[in-house]
């Protein structure tokens, strides 16, 4: 059986899914994609981690699943903060300052039609 595992990370009949999938989906996205992937894939195991040893009695808030789970949120909020960031409304001034000039109401004189029809 131990010559079934490639490094004994896992075996090798899900390796080629595990190629696939790896030159599929996280080639072609950019950075800031790949790692919110590889953020949700470790938080969700760390927190499977957490439910099996619920289940058989150890207290994980005593086990070092929960720094880990603590370590990935920090990262997660990291990630969060740079896509708010590029999500952010960038101001263009140059419309901006269009957009206030055209705004701001002009009174007009109180004479100015009569000098319009005085000029005719």
């Amino acid at each position: 059986m131990a010559g079934e595992e490639i490094n004994g990370d896992y075996p090798v009949e899900i390796h080629e899914c595990l190629s696939t999938l790896e030159s599929a989906l996280l080639q072609k996205l950019d950075p800031l994609e790949q790692a919110k992937v590889d953020l949700v894939s470790a938080y969700t195991l760390n927190s499977m981690c957490w439910l099996y040893l619920a289940t058989q009695g150890v207290n994980p808030k005593e086990h070092p699943v929960k720094q880990e789970l603590e370590r990935i949120r920090v990262y997660m909020n990291k990630v969060k903060e740079i896509t708010d960031k590029r999500k952010a409304a960038k101001l263009d001034r140059g419309a901006a300052a269009q957009f206030v000039k055209n705004a701001l109401w002009e009174r007009k004189p109180k004479n100015a039609s009569k000098v319009a029809k005085r000029k005719k």
